[in-house]
């Protein structure tokens, strides 16, 4: 939501902009001393909590390159991976696991 303008959604969107900034601020603050900074964004995600609300959901993300939503296990696996080994040189950045939503739609 920080790279879309929506109706009445200012604050909302205002705040995501600043959270995706304050990564790349405390990345360059704090990554000299060995901390790396890193904000993951998923997309449209089913959870147990919002599951009454499946078939607007699928609407949703019927047009975006995944063609479905993202599972909470997902974002997990990303965050695992950001923080292992593997994810050392990942700093600074905002990972979207968002199946496509942010770069693409196809309808």
């Amino acid at each position: 939501m920080a790279h879309v303008g929506v109706p009445f959604g200012a604050m909302y969107t205002a705040s995501k902009a600043a959270l995706e900034q304050m990564t790349r601020t405390w990345s360059a603050e704090f990554g000299p001393r060995g901390v790396r900074v890193v904000t993951v964004a998923p997309g449209i995600t089913l959870t147990e909590g919002n599951m009454a609300h499946a078939e607007l959901i699928a609407h949703q993300t019927a047009g975006i390159p995944a063609g479905t939503h993202v599972r909470p296990d997902q974002v997990a696996a990303a965050v695992r991976f950001v923080t292992s080994p593997d994810g050392a040189m990942i700093q600074g950045s905002v990972l979207a696991v968002d199946g496509g939503l942010l770069g693409a739609r196809l309808g």
